[in-house]
């Protein structure tokens, strides 16, 4: 085996230990665990979405803001995505929805990004971040802070960041 390949699961493992840590802190059970470390980037950056995410609790909502002291939703998702973890994602919730891979429910892990919409999915008015166990890491609304929530309905939709 590689130096590389050998740093690479080295960090692959590091990576999954801290997000099990986490995920344990706010009572989450990992995803298949020793299935994550083999899944590659993708898995990876999922992983880390979860973590930075988690990093973010406390901060407050403020509508349109992006980070790093203040979010509306859709900004924290786009600041995890795109200022920490350097992928594209647009700025709103539906934009983001557009932009996403559409998952099926079975198909959704930790770090995809989970939608509500009213009436149709071309009306997604938030968004947030799967944590596993049915819950998101979000920005809920006026007043409130970066938080750890169960999935409150069922009208929502999975995406996954290409």
């Amino acid at each position: 085996m590689s130096a590389l390949r050998k740093r690479q699961r080295h960090a692959a493992r590091a990576l999954l230990a801290a997000v099990t840590a986490v995920l344990c802190l706010t009572g989450v059970a990992p995803a298949r665990p020793a299935q994550a470390a083999t899944l590659g980037v993708s898995a990876t950056i999922s992983a880390q979405a979860v973590v930075v995410a988690a990093q973010q609790v406390g901060k407050p909502y403020v509508y349109g803001a992006s980070g790093p002291a203040a979010f509306d939703c859709s900004g924290l998702t786009t600041y995890v995505y795109r200022t920490r973890l350097h992928q594209y994602v647009p700025r709103t919730a539906q934009q983001q929805y557009d932009a996403s891979i559409h998952l099926a429910r079975s198909q959704i892990r930790q770090g995809d990004l989970v939608f509500f919409y009213e009436g149709s999915v071309r009306n997604v008015y938030h968004v947030g971040i799967y944590a596993g166990g049915g819950r998101i890491w979000h920005a809920p609304h006026t007043g409130a802070r970066v938080r750890l929530a169960t999935i409150w309905t069922n009208v929502w939709v999975a995406g996954r960041v290409a």
